[in-house]
């Protein structure tokens, strides 16, 4: 009894009060709208208006009749020239995204492995070339794979060689210029992707009996995949959209999806020709975006 009337109420702390839903959401709504607005007005309306210039007939006189067909994209379909086209845009995308892997993943990781001082210079290094129009560097691709160029001057002096090689103007030289172009996407995309990598693991399973090639296949490049997944979409979407590079590397002798709607739409004056063509490659985009995403998802459930 006497402790009983010795001991004092606790006094209970009202929790913080909640701000009313309504205010809530409407401070979600008052920041989303002016970002949906420059969606709608830079990307939602010029879609909707290529679409509906897709839709219309035109000529190479430049004419467009102002009709709902779709003989542009019958066109396209049952042209086996097209179909082509669209299977060398394709394997260039392939190409260069595995090349492109090939070469940047030990550079990667060396970045993510290394305690140097100069860890942050060597990154800022890896992805300098970003700072350079890809323009001034398709140049200096020229300048390098000609006949008269560092490359074949250097293979003729090894002796690998005792004539020049056809390095520009075909789709050799498109490949090495658009990897050398897309690999500090790629090295950008892999530091992000090892954020789960720690050499931790790595020391774990050598100690276990792992061999370099095992901690590797069963270690690092699970971690990785994911890093590995988003440059190889980034690179890929870049490649089989590019046209500067193929225009100027191909010397107009490599033709791919992006440079025939800069053809149709500037030389022909077909533009419902070319917006059809746009979509076409707009929907190769969202079929490798839907590839993507169940990869990664598989990645990530494991």
């Amino acid at each position: 009894m006497t402790t009983a009337l010795h001991e004092r109420p606790t006094k209970t702390i009202p929790p913080p009060a909640e701000p009313p839903r309504r205010k809530l959401r409407g401070t979600v709504l008052a920041l989303t709208v002016p970002g949906l607005l420059g969606m709608v007005v830079s990307f939602v309306l010029p879609l909707v208006y290529l679409l509906r210039m897709s839709l219309k007939t035109g000529d190479s006189s430049g004419m467009i009749e102002d009709t709902v067909s779709f003989h542009s994209y019958a066109q396209f379909l049952t042209d086996g020239y097209y179909w082509k086209m669209a299977w060398d845009t394709l394997l260039l995308g392939l190409v260069v995204t595995f090349f492109a892997i090939l070469v940047s993943y030990p550079i990667a990781l060396f970045l993510v492995r290394t305690e140097s001082r100069f860890k942050g210079v060597l990154i800022a290094l890896a992805i300098a070339p970003l700072l350079t129009s890809s323009v001034v560097r398709t140049y200096g691709w020229i300048v390098l794979l000609g006949n008269q160029g560092v490359v074949n001057k250097t293979l003729q002096a090894t002796g690998l060689t005792d004539h020049p090689l056809a390095l520009v103007n075909n789709k050799v030289g498109v490949y090495i210029s658009l990897v050398e172009i897309m690999m500090p996407y790629m090295i950008l995309a892999l530091l992000a992707g090892f954020g789960r990598f720690s050499t931790d693991l790595e020391h774990a399973a050598a100690s276990l009996g792992a061999n370099r090639w095992k901690v590797f296949w069963r270690v690092v490049w699970p971690l990785s995949m994911p890093g590995v997944l988003t440059g190889a979409l980034l690179v890929f979407v870049l490649t089989i959209s590019s046209f500067i590079t193929p225009r100027l590397v191909g010397g107009g002798r490599v033709f791919l999806l992006a440079t025939e709607i800069y053809d149709q739409a500037t030389a022909t004056l077909n533009w419902p020709f070319a917006a059809a063509i746009s979509f076409i490659l707009l929907a190769l985009f969202g079929f490798v975006i839907v590839i993507y995403q169940r990869a990664l998802r598989r990645i990530e459930s494991q």
